[in-house]
């Protein structure tokens, strides 16, 4: 029996686990973290909308439903091909055939000093870290006497208007409206800045330009500041140096401005292509290579229907691991990999979403419970969906929930393989 090592538990990751024939091959999924997390909810993590634990199911859980297949926990720290061994941060594990879904990181453009300065949202742990920053920020601001220094606690930017960032800033632009006054009284709403910053003509650029136009509309109407066409240059001592001339003073700043490959030591370093993701053919087996395959955000498959290699959404995943799944077991029809796009989606707080699906466009009420309900159906997990649902529709009556938890982890001992490397 053929063993296949699978690196990295995300969508492309554990759809391939469960698909691949456990007849035919035995299954090793290795991920840093023991959960699979959902992603497109990172931000009502951070926002305190949901609970870490409703968005993450571990994976132990789900291999004993699986035959033949295990987890080990471990961060990859090199591959080596010929002797078809991969090295971990704890032992060596040999393979016949190996898939790369590691995904993708933060992407700094070039500099790097940027990752100790700002806030990101690509894990669920980031997540947990912002949710901190931001109800630390809150109480801080609720003691202050000092009428300067409360706007200064108070004064959020997030860059990058994708869906993340438009999401994030909604989320934050929620609670100014909305949860000040109920939980935060000591705090007025003029006094909360929220600035969302996007380098291009306009906010979500892969959605339609109706979905852009209605997004900044919400966004307006959450009184969110925003700047369109405008580049961030640099942040030193707190202060945002903007392409525009602009500076803003800003401690909370919120990156969402692009991703990067998670690429592994070890692989031919011809296969690397730009934003670090990993060329394959059309049987995703990477480039110099014989028997290991790559899917999801970190492969770069280029078509004539996509010269620059296929979005980096959950779908592409999910679908490139059915396709890979029906050619390891033997399967395929032969047909080459397409996509079907199912649509976009973005949220901007309740009541307000924007929806690009194949037969139709919504907006407002329509589009967000769209959202919802999609959101909840990809998570894994009944307990996980019921938790989520309770919590949103505690929130959507109540404008609150119990969830505004400041729990920070204590400094000893310290445990450097805690810690972001």
């Amino acid at each position: 029996m053929e063993h296949i090592v699978i690196i990295g538990g995300g969508f492309a990751g554990i759809n391939v686990a469960k698909r691949l024939d456990k007849r035919k091959y035995h299954v090793t999924i290795i991920d840093k973290n023991n959960f699979h997390s959902f992603p497109p909810l990172f931000y009502q993590i951070a926002s305190s909308g949901i609970e870490p634990g409703s968005i993450s199911f571990p994976f132990r859980r789900e291999m004993r439903k699986l035959r033949n297949t295990d987890y080990r926990f471990g961060k990859v720290k090199s591959i080596d091909t010929d002797s078809q061994t991969i090295t971990t941060e704890f032992e060596q594990i040999r393979y016949d055939k190996l898939i790369v879904a590691t995904g993708t990181t933060n992407n700094f453009f070039n500099n790097p000093d940027l990752r100790t300065k700002v806030h990101t949202l690509k894990s669920t742990a980031e997540a947990i870290r912002l949710r901190n920053e931001i109800l630390d920020r809150l109480e801080r601001a609720c003691i202050t006497t000092d009428v300067e220094r409360r706007r200064q606690l108070l004064s959020f930017v997030v860059v990058g208007g994708g869906p993340t960032g438009v999401e994030i800033a909604g989320a934050l632009g929620e609670m100014k409206r909305y949860i000040l006054k109920k939980e935060y009284p000591e705090i007025d709403k003029s006094e909360v800045r929220v600035i969302l910053i996007e380098g291009t003509d306009r906010f979500l650029r892969t959605m339609s330009e109706r979905a852009s136009a209605d997004a900044a509309k919400y966004l307006d109407h959450l009184m969110i500041e925003t700047r369109l066409n405008c580049l961030m240059e640099s942040y030193e001592d707190n202060t945002l140096h903007l392409s525009t001339g602009e500076d803003i003073y800003c401690e909370t700043l919120i990156w969402t401005a692009g991703v990067t490959g998670n690429v592994i030591n070890g692989l031919p370093t011809d296969a690397i292509a730009r934003g670090n993701r990993l060329v394959v053919g059309p049987d995703f087996v990477v480039k110099g290579t014989s028997n290991v395959y790559a899917i999801g955000d970190i492969a770069m498959l280029c078509d004539d229907s996509h010269p620059n290699g296929y979005p980096q959404v959950a779908q592409v995943a999910i679908q490139q691991a059915k396709y890979l799944t029906s050619i390891l077991n033997g399967k395929s029809n032969g047909l080459p990999f397409r996509y079907v796009d199912k649509g976009s989606m973005a949220t901007i707080g309740r009541n307000r979403a924007v929806c690009d699906l194949n037969f139709a466009y919504l907006y407002g009420r329509p589009a967000w419970l769209t959202w919802m309900f999609i959101h909840l159906i990809s998570i894994l997990g009944m307990r996980n969906k019921a938790n989520v649902l309770m919590n949103w529709i505690w929130a959507y009556i109540f404008y609150t929930n119990s969830l505004r938890l400041l729990i920070r982890p204590t400094k000893y001992p310290i445990r450097k393989h805690w810690t972001d490397e």
